[in-house]
């Protein structure tokens, strides 16, 4: 695709596995590279609290990809992602940009606000840098603040998630903007994924599906529930972070809580501070989007990838048998 900057090219299917809060880390990343995807963790995943450091983690993720490449000239791994949360109350915002700057971090996705002087930082560090957004405003406020590229968050991601429906969210976009464009919202098989470049995206943004591998730091209940369950047993709320987003019905039920009749929260209030006591509280009510009906068993990243694949190539060669009795015409 011509639009899109070599970091994003030459993929071995069109999409990046989404920084899953908690749940990736460098094994699930370096697996999703190795696999051909772009791989993405949350900066804030990496807690020092817990003996952990989003500076031995981008070693760790180097140097495993490199070796990869080293042993398999002919397969390289896709290039890895570390995700941003501007929100102003990520407090560790400032030194994390620093170290994944002085790293060089090929692929920045920056979320909950366009801050120009992170996009400057990604520049300056050679990487490229897409937003995830909910609205076409956004996306133009993005845009203008100097993001290379959009995650279009639509109707049914799982987590944060916005409430437009895929189509239209990606037709206001390209519109008036044909650089790099991701969606995000219910991708969860070969077939979605294709719709999403017949839709004007580049690619797609793959998170739910990939809770349910075994590289994935998420404990059994977790995958089982991912594995079991499908849209309906999705409840969109903003009670856990202060943002809309999409949860499993069982695991608010496992709570305490009544899924159908959850009070909503006080969006002021949002906080993604390294050790927030709120985001304690919330450990055991899971994330997960619309799109896990795909998803009946826990697999490897490279069996789900090939799955993937399989089921793109598939609806590939359906959708040009169903397109042969209409001629393309002018």
């Amino acid at each position: 695709m011509p639009n899109l900057p070599d970091a994003l090219s030459g993929l071995r299917l069109p999409m990046i596995g989404s920084p899953l809060f908690i749940i990736s880390r460098p094994e699930l990343v370096i697996a999703q590279c190795k696999a051909g995807i772009v791989g993405c963790f949350p900066a804030l995943n990496a807690r020092e609290k817990d003996g952990q450091s989003l500076e031995a983690w981008l070693v760790q993720i180097k140097e495993a990809l490199d070796r990869h490449n080293q042993a398999n000239p002919d397969k390289p791994a896709a290039p890895y992602a570390v995700n941003q949360i501007v929100h102003r109350s990520n407090t560790r915002l400032e030194r994390d940009v620093e170290i994944c700057m002085q790293h060089e971090v090929p692929v920045w996705v920056t979320s909950l606000g366009a801050r120009p002087e992170v996009y400057d930082a990604a520049h300056a560090g050679g990487g490229v840098v897409l937003h995830d957004i909910i609205n076409n405003k956004f996306a133009h406020k993005a845009i203008d603040k100097g993001a290379d590229g959009l995650v279009a968050v639509a109707a049914g991601a799982g987590g944060h998630a916005g409430a437009l429906s895929p189509m239209a969210l990606i037709q206001e976009i390209r519109s008036w903007y044909d650089g790099p464009l991701y969606l995000s919202g219910a991708i969860a098989k070969g077939d979605s994924l294709l719709a999403a470049l017949a839709m004007g995206a580049d690619g797609g943004y793959m998170g739910s599906a990939f809770i349910a591998t075994h590289e994935a730091n998420a404990v059994d209940g977790y995958k089982r529930m991912i594995a079991e369950h499908a849209a309906d047993d999705i409840v969109y709320t903003n009670l856990f972070t202060g943002v809309l987003g999409n949860y499993l019905k069982p695991s608010i039920t496992a709570a305490g809580m009544d899924p159908d009749d959850l009070e909503e929260s006080d969006p002021t209030a949002m906080n993604f501070g390294d050790e927030g006591e709120k985001t304690k509280s919330w450990k055991d009510i899971w994330g997960a989007g619309q799109g896990i009906g795909a998803v009946t068993d826990v697999v490897s990243v490279e069996e789900l990838v090939n799955r993937v694949e399989r089921e793109f190539n598939n609806a590939r060669k359906r959708l040009n048998q169903q397109l042969l009795p209409f001629e393309l015409k002018g």
